[in-house]
């Protein structure tokens, strides 16, 4: 959830804004609930915090319709016959503190300090609470993805060269002399005198510092591409090329290889990812149109 960013921290320790005193005037009724020159003032400052707009005026135009949006969103929760209890958005309230390592009370103070009050951060996260429960509820159940949009995502996704199934045996050259070199050097030996998986670990007990891991199955799609492109090339009791890794020197032994036929694995990552995107879409069409159905007069 995009609220804050650290940046505004060390800038409001410089800077301590006056609170406006001024009597509110509606600006903007939506369906019938009321926008004042105070709330858009209040968001366009909240706006400023989080380095939106290019100047005042466009911050000020920005928190308008951003306004006008927020309240179509609550109302349509409350047309569902839902609403948003002020413990979730004294929850979510809490965590936006926690994310910027501060206290709920030291927030509300950098807010004050800068001429925003809580209630305006509480307010979008209010509004934002509503709009999840109304894609959750009415949005979610028109998003489908047939098996065969998947299946053929899935099969360009994995391509012909690294469609596979690996069994693989992992073997690592500890650098515990900070020498990646010499390492590489026994690495690349190893890689010389290596005959199978069977003897990966016999073979390993001649050198200092070497670890052989099992590492069971991996589909090429769970695997870098570059890595997932070697072992393709590689047949069974192959062993890839010294590759560079945190710990030291890590190479991959194929021990078992097979054409991937079942693809659920990349169709469940897709399954997500394509209908992440559908229903952000399809929540964007929504407000769309109810900001067309809505009642909204400038004043």
């Amino acid at each position: 959830m995009r609220i804050l960013s650290l940046v505004f921290i060390a800038m409001l320790s410089l800077t301590t804004f006056g609170q406006s005193s001024f009597a509110a005037t509606i600006k903007v009724v939506v369906n019938g609930k009321t926008i004042t020159d105070q709330d858009i003032s209040q968001r366009a400052g909240f706006m400023r915090l989080e380095r939106r707009g290019k100047s005042n005026a466009d911050r000020l135009k920005l928190a308008r319709e951003e306004l006008i949006d927020e309240a179509l969103m609550i109302g349509e929760m409350e047309r569902i016959g839902r609403s948003v209890p002020d413990s979730a958005v004294n929850d979510a309230y809490a965590k936006v503190a926690v994310n910027l390592k501060l206290s709920t009370s030291k927030l509300t103070e950098i807010l004050n300090a800068a001429g925003v009050q809580s209630k305006t951060l509480k307010d979008k996260l209010r509004a934002q609470l509503a709009w999840q429960g109304v894609v959750a509820n009415v949005l979610r159940q028109k998003v489908q993805i047939s098996d065969l949009e998947l299946d053929l995502a899935a099969r360009e996704e994995v391509g012909n060269a690294t469609n596979y199934d690996f069994m693989l045996t992992e073997i690592v050259f500890l650098n515990t002399t900070g020498s990646t070199r010499s390492r590489t050097n026994e690495a690349n030996q190893y890689r010389r005198n290596f005959n199978g998986c069977d003897n990966a670990v016999d073979l390993a007990l001649s050198y200092r510092d070497a670890a052989v891991r099992t590492m069971g199955r991996r589909h090429s799609t769970q695997l870098a591409d570059p890595v997932a492109k070697e072992l393709a090339g590689l047949n069974v009791g192959g062993i890839t090329k010294p590759r560079t890794i945190a710990s030291g020197v890590q190479m991959l032994a194929v021990c078992a290889k097979t054409a991937a036929e079942d693809l659920t694995f990349v169709k469940n990552k897709l399954r997500n990812e394509v209908g992440t995107e559908k229903l952000q879409d399809e929540a964007k069409q929504y407000l769309a149109q109810l900001r067309e159905k809505a009642s909204i007069e400038y004043r």
